[in-house]
């Protein structure tokens, strides 16, 4: 990924005054010699034809295109041609450009647009010329450029070198003088790693008189970390990168494992094509390593929306329209934002094409998120721990299933136990062993059924109100009683299984009240083998119909 402008940046002959680019829109500016449509005529065409006579046909006026040579070239209905090649006069789109005549001036008087006189100039003289017509420059393979010639052919170092000194001697202007080797080392420094040079490594390149102490001090930037990361920055801006959301309450996001893939691959020297691959679909790769999938984080780099009440199929919608664009501007130098709602008025792409391209990534695995204010990735999510975390995770995981194994054997031993233990209960003294309570009076507010059965419990059918009372009264011989055991069983005819008869089983038991005699008795103290988090079973006995116990 080094790319040849990488050390055409650093070369001491760049330390030159250079003419300012001239203005297409200046009209003192003289004409080029050899005028391109790419770079001259496309431009004027876009900005006052193309709306009315270009790319989109729902759009497209008189049925006359001036995007494409078949458009401008053939003859219309009315009998003029748009275009003539060499004939200026004979070219009725020139013609009505020119025209002083609001009826046949083109582009309309009221419609805003206008062709400015060294614009007209420019396409007389395309046409002069034989108004050649040019691909898209996206799609013309770029090729190596003859070297122009030059006066002082003793200056020139390089290729870029020759093309500096043509446009210099072009407009009269002389090159400075090669810098001196402290600007040169503070330049190749800036250049390639974002930081100026350090007192010891300027004095070392200053005090080295050798042939290749510039050499030197380049390939040690090379080779330093810190190249990746200014090499970086750009790559990170145009794959949208960001530590934040940027959206809503813009939260904390972790995608810096990705960012520091990119780095690492400069640094590294990855081959451009293996770097396109990994980002764009290094997860699909035959045993694709941890690396390749970081890669694609590319794919992630897009907003993360927390907002409270979206619609998840719309962001995601948003997400992969996202990563198109991304894609198509990162990697084909082409905007296909237009497209995805027409036509596209400049770039020679269609709607339909536009959603062709999204069906790629509209293939991905993608959760937007329930809305949750707080910081977070939204899933597919990869844990990429450091070797350290890595080593301590592969340690734990085996203290795990050592433990699930001893766990497994001591449950053989559960069946002797539990035996042991029942022995013991059942030579308790009657005072403190526990007595089924038989049920002889049972009634429920919000009309449900409640039937004793026959092992003393009760079952409850029929009307589900959301809230409901029970009361149930038995009577018993016992003197003294220390406490009182209400056991929720689970049973096949139940939702989920019960015990409880919401949808997954569950229930809320809000408030446990007892009277002996007609007297109201106090719960010092409630337990339960099993409480679901904030509703334990002390709100059971607590008198409030707000908080309860539940077991979920």
């Amino acid at each position: 990924m080094r790319f040849s402008w990488v050390m055409a940046a650093v070369v001491g002959y760049l330390a030159i005054c250079l003419p300012l680019p001239v203005r297409a829109d200046d009209e003192n500016s003289p004409l080029p010699s050899q005028v391109q449509f790419n770079r001259d005529i496309r431009p004027i065409f876009s900005d006052t034809c193309f709306k009315c006579h270009g790319f989109d046909a729902a759009k497209r006026k008189k049925n006359l295109r001036l995007d494409t040579p078949e458009g401008a070239f053939n003859e219309l209905k009315s009998g003029g041609t748009p275009i003539v090649r060499g004939h200026p006069e004979k070219s009725e789109a020139y013609q009505r450009m020119i025209s002083d005549d609001e009826d046949e001036l083109m582009p309309p008087a009221n419609s805003g647009f206008k062709i400015t006189p060294r614009q007209k100039k420019l396409i007389e003289r395309w046409i002069q010329q034989g108004a050649a017509y040019q691909a898209h420059w996206a799609f013309i393979p770029p090729t190596r450029p003859e070297l122009p010639p030059v006066i002082d052919s003793r200056w020139p170092r390089n290729g870029i070198d020759h093309f500096v000194l043509a446009k210099l001697e072009q407009e009269g202007l002389s090159y400075s003088k090669e810098a001196d080797k402290r600007t040169l080392i503070r330049r190749a420094s800036l250049d390639l790693t974002g930081l100026p040079p350090s007192p010891e490594e300027v004095r070392a390149f200053v005090g080295d008189a050798s042939a290749g102490a510039y050499e030197e001090v380049v390939n040690r930037l090379l080779a330093s970390p810190r190249y990746g990361e200014r090499m970086a920055m750009q790559w990170l801006d145009g794959a949208r990168y960001a530590d934040s959301n940027g959206y809503q309450a813009d939260f904390e996001r972790y995608q810096w494992r990705w960012r520091d893939w990119v780095i690492a691959a400069f640094n590294r020297n990855q081959p451009f094509d293996q770097f396109t691959i990994d980002q764009l679909a290094g997860d699909l790769l035959p045993n694709a390593t941890t690396d390749q999938k970081v890669a694609t984080g590319f794919n992630r780099n897009h907003r993360i929306n927390t907002e409270g009440g979206i619609i998840p199929e719309e962001w995601r919608v948003e997400t992969v329209i996202d990563r198109v664009e991304t894609t198509s501007a990162v990697w084909l130098g082409l905007t296909m934002g237009c497209c995805r709602c027409h036509d596209h008025k400049y770039d020679p792409i269609t709607q339909k094409e536009f959603y062709q391209f999204y069906a790629f990534f509209n293939n991905n695995a993608y959760e937007s998120g329930t809305g949750a204010e707080r910081a977070e990735n939204h899933p597919p999510i990869l844990r990429v721990p450091d070797e350290a975390q890595r080593m301590k995770s592969e340690k734990l995981q085996a203290a795990y299933v050592a433990t699930q194994k001893a766990m497994l054997e001591k449950e053989k031993t559960l069946p002797a136990l539990q035996t042991a233990w029942e022995s013991t209960v059942a030579g308790m003294k009657p005072g403190v062993a526990w007595t089924a309570g038989d049920p002889m009076e049972m009634k429920a507010t919000g009309k449900a059924k409640l039937a004793r059965q026959a092992d003393h419990s009760i079952l409850v059918a029929g009307a589900n109100p959301a809230t409901d009372s029970y009361s149930i009264g038995f009577t018993t011989p016992l003197k003294l009683i220390y406490a009182i055991k209400l056991e929720a069983i689970s049973g096949s005819g139940l939702p989920a299984g019960g015990p409880g008869r919401s949808t997954g089983g569950n229930f809320v038991l809000t408030n446990i009240q007892i009277t002996a005699d007609g007297k109201p008795v106090k719960l010092s103290k409630a337990t339960a083998d099993y409480s679901q988090p904030d509703w334990p079973v002390e709100h059971a006995i607590d008198g409030d119909d707000k908080t309860g116990w539940a077991i979920y």
